[in-house]
C-alpha cells in the first residue's frame, strides 16, 4: 500500500497553486481544459514536482499506440473497488498534463496514469510506478514518434532495473520484446490483429513466423511467451484458469482485450477479477468514443481512429452496409503531418457503405479510396456530409484532432 500523502514543500505548493491559475485562465479564454499549460507551469516551478505528487500514490502506468486511454478508464474504475483514484482520464498523457492530474490527488490512493509512449521511461523514473501497463506498438505520427523498433528499445531499456510489475500484450512481438528486459512480466494474450509492424524479430532482424496465435523467430528463437491471463470469446481466464464474463458496454474485441489487460493490472493491486470486471461495465464512452449524439435529427456515433491499427480496429465495429460512414483525416500538430499511413490501411473494407469524406486533409483521403475503389463524396462541412447521406444512425470516423472538431460541432 502506497504511504499516506506527506504535506508538500512551500515550493511544490506553490507550483501547483502556479498550475491551477494557469489552467483556470486558459479555460476561462476557451482554450480547452488547461492541463497542458497548468502542468507546464507548475513544472517550471518546480522541476520534481511529478515525483513530489506521486510519492504518496500506488501508480500504474498505461502505454501503447491503441487503446491506452481506454484502458487506462477501465483500471481506474476497476481499482475504485479498493481506495480513491486519481487519473489523467482526458488523456493529456506527456509529463505536463500527468502532473496538473495528480495535482488533484492529494487524497487519493491509486494513481492511473496514461503516458504517451515516447515518455514513458521518463515518467516512470519519476513516479516509481507499482505497475506498468504495455498494451501494443504500431506505427502512428510518423513525423513525431520513433520507428516503432526505436521505441520498443526505448521502453526496453527504460525497464532494465525498474522495480516494478510489468503486464504486457504476449502477442505484440515488440511489446513482448521490450518488457522481457523486467524482472517481473504478467504475459497477458490480448490479441493484435494488425500485424504489419510485427513482421521481423525485434531481437534479430529475423522473419518471425506466425502460426495462429503463436509466433516465433526461426534465426534466434526469440518467441511468444506462456501467458497467464487469457482473452477467450466473451471471457478472461484468470492464472487459476477461472473464466469470468465481460459485459462491457463498449463495443468490439479491442475493447474485450484491453478489459482483458485491466483485470490484470486490477489483481496486481488485490482487486480480484469479477470485482474488477464488474465495475468495468459503468464505462460507456471514454473522453467522446462511442459516443451517440443526436444532432440535426440524426444519430452520430463518435469513432476515434489515429493510425492503420485503429482504422483496422474500427472498420470491425460499424454497422454492417449499407450504413452511412463519414470519414475525416486532419494533419494538424497534434495528428502528425505525415498523412502517408492513409495508404496503410485497407479502405476497401467500406465497399457497400455511403462513404463522404471531410476534415482538412480531405483530398488525400479522397485519393486513397479513389485508388481502393471505393465509392465516396467529398464535402467541405459535416453538416453538408449529413445531407449527403441515406437515413440511418451515421458512422462518424476521424483521426484526433478531426475528432474534437466533430465533438464541438455536435455538442459533445
Amino acid at each position: 500500500m502506497a504511504e499516506s500523502a506527506q504535506p508538500l514543500s512551500p515550493r511544490a505548493r506553490l507550483a501547483v497553486t502556479a498550475g491551477k491559475a494557469a489552467a483556470a485562465v486558459s479555460r476561462a479564454a476557451g482554450r480547452g481544459s488547461g492541463s497542458v499549460i497548468g502542468g507546464k507551469v507548475a513544472l517550471r516551478v518546480d522541476p520534481d514536482l511529478l515525483g513530489r505528487l506521486a510519492g504518496h500514490l500506488d501508480v500504474v502506468l498505461v502505454s501503447a499506440t491503441n487503446g491506452k486511454t481506454t484502458t487506462t478508464r477501465l483500471i481506474a474504475e476497476a481499482l475504485r473497488a479498493a481506495g480513491e483514484v486519481v487519473s489523467n482520464a482526458l488523456g493529456a498523457n506527456m509529463p505536463a498534463g500527468i502532473t496538473s492530474a495528480l495535482s488533484a490527488g492529494a487524497h487519493a490512493r491509486f494513481g492511473v496514469i496514461e503516458v504517451d509512449e515516447k515518455y514513458l521511461a521518463g515518467v516512470a523514473r519519476d513516479v516509481s510506478p507499482k505497475a506498468i501497463a504495455l498494451l501494443n506498438l504500431s506505427r502512428d505520427q510518423l513525423d513525431r514518434a520513433a520507428e516503432t523498433r526505436m521505441l520498443a528499445e526505448r521502453w526496453r531499456e527504460g525497464l532494465q532495473g525498474l522495480k516494478t510489475t510489468v503486464i504486457a500484450n504476449a502477442d505484440d512481438p515488440l511489446v513482448v520484446w521490450a518488457a522481457s528486459s523486467s524482472g517481473q512480466v504478467v504475459w497477458v494474450a490480448a490479441g493484435q490483429e494488425w500485424k504489419d509492424d510485427a513482421w521481423s524479430c525485434p531481437a534479430c532482424g529475423g522473419v518471425l513466423q506466425h502460426h495462429g496465435d503463436d509466433w516465433r523467430c526461426g534465426e534466434c528463437g526469440f518467441g511468444r511467451p506462456t501467458p497467464t491471463w487469457v482473452l477467450s470469446g466473451d471471457h478472461v481466464l484468470d492464472p487459476n484458469g477461472s473464466a469470468w464474463p465481460i459485459q462491457l458496454q463498449l463495443p468490439g474485441r479491442a475493447n474485450k482485450a484491453n478489459a482483458t489487460s485491466a483485470a490484470a493490472v486490477a489483481a496486481t493491486f488485490g482487486v480480484a477479477p469479477q470485482v474488477a470486471l464488474q465495475r468495468m461495465q459503468a464505462v460507456t464512452a471514454v473522453a467522446g468514443r462511442y459516443d451517440v449524439v443526436s444532432f440535426q435529427g440524426r444519430d452520430i456515433r463518435l469513432l476515434l481512429a489515429k493510425n492503420p491499427a485503429g482504422w483496422l480496429e474500427t472498420f470491425s465495429l460499424i454497422d454492417p452496409p449499407p450504413a452511412p460512414v463519414v470519414l475525416s483525416v486532419n494533419a494538424r500538430s497534434a495528428d502528425g503531418t505525415d498523412t502517408s499511413w492513409l495508404w496503410d490501411v485497407d479502405y476497401t473494407r467500406l465497399a457497400g457503405h455511403p462513404v463522404v469524406v471531410i476534415g482538412d486533409r480531405r483530398l488525400d483521403l479522397a485519393v486513397r479510396l479513389e485508388v481502393a475503389a471505393v465509392d465516396f463524396r467529398v464535402c467541405e462541412t459535416f453538416q453538408e456530409a449529413l445531407q449527403q447521406l441515406p437515413p440511418g444512425r451515421v458512422e462518424a470516423i476521424a483521426n484526433y484532432t478531426a475528432f474534437q472538431d466533430l465533438r464541438r460541432i455536435v455538442g459533445n
